[in-house]
């Protein structure tokens, strides 16, 4: 069954009276509100499981630009290191650049395969840009050399441990899709640094059209913890691609769209 409109309403106002409580206070609400999870890195309430092997194709536009201005594809592997079963990621893309011109890119993370915590990060650029590090809950240590750079060490301590921003729309299937259900999640952002509360916002399912094939889909609301600020509405399934589409308000208020497609894994 669907909730009512008045019991989404409710959920999505809850989120946003969160939004407004310090971190303490927050963990308190959660765990009496109804149908609110708060989660932390190692929670009980991730599941990582959900997630398969799969490839899929992410593109990109932007309202008001001409074209894909981004396209890459993931490909998930699941494997074992030191007895420990872990999520591989790896991440081969390419965007535009301001001029016109394409660089290529490519990222690879590794993931608690159960709790997502993540353990590394390995993202090189076409243009000589290359970011390492090693994760270890709260405290991050690696390298990082800008274009035509010098490598400079890396040293991070975050106010705790956190999920990777740049993979945020992996936590709601992780914990468990229903309509009305507020979620809770640390997120570390490696290419700004920025550490946040996200809340997402599980909203009733609906079909949309994802290049020319009409999916069933809950649309989920991510917004900052702190002022309420939309992040990205990710449309998302409990099977591969598992994100479908995204909807990512960008600082020049220009909306950036996101559809993604599963391919064949690569031999």
């Amino acid at each position: 069954m669907r909730p009512s409109a008045a019991a989404v309403l409710a959920a999505s106002v809850l989120a946003l009276a969160l939004a407004s409580l310090p971190f303490g206070a927050l963990e308190g609400q959660a765990a009496s509100a109804r149908d609110t999870v708060h989660v932390t890195v190692g929670s009980a309430a991730v599941n990582g499981h959900v997630y398969k092997e799969h490839a899929a194709r992410v593109r990109v536009i932007r309202d008001g630009a001409d074209g894909v201005q981004a396209e890459w594809t993931n490909v998930l592997t699941l494997g074992d290191s030191a007895g420990r079963p872990v999520q591989r990621w790896v991440t081969t893309g390419k965007r535009k650049t301001p001029d016109g011109k394409e660089v290529a890119w490519e990222i690879r993370q590794n993931y608690d395969a159960v709790t997502l915590a993540p353990y590394s990060y390995w993202r090189t650029s076409g243009d000589g840009a290359e970011l390492r590090l090693v994760i270890d809950g709260p405290r991050i240590r690696g390298t990082r050399r800008a274009p035509g750079g010098a490598e400079a060490p890396v040293s991070i301590d975050l106010p705790g441990a956190a999920f990777m921003a740049n993979a945020s729309d992996l936590v709601p299937p992780a914990v468990g899709m229903k309509a009305g259900t507020v979620m809770t999640a640390p997120m570390w952002d490696p290419g700004s640094n920025q550490y946040r509360v996200s809340v997402f916002i599980v909203l009733p399912e609906r079909t949309i059209d994802v290049e020319g094939t009409p999916w069933k889909a809950w649309p989920v609301e991510e917004r900052m913890r702190d002022g309420g600020a939309l992040v990205a509405t990710w449309y998302m399934t409990d099977r591969s691609p598992y994100m479908l589409a995204g909807e990512v308000p960008l600082p020049d208020g220009v909306m950036q769209r996101m559809t993604e497609i599963a391919v064949p894994m690569p031999r």
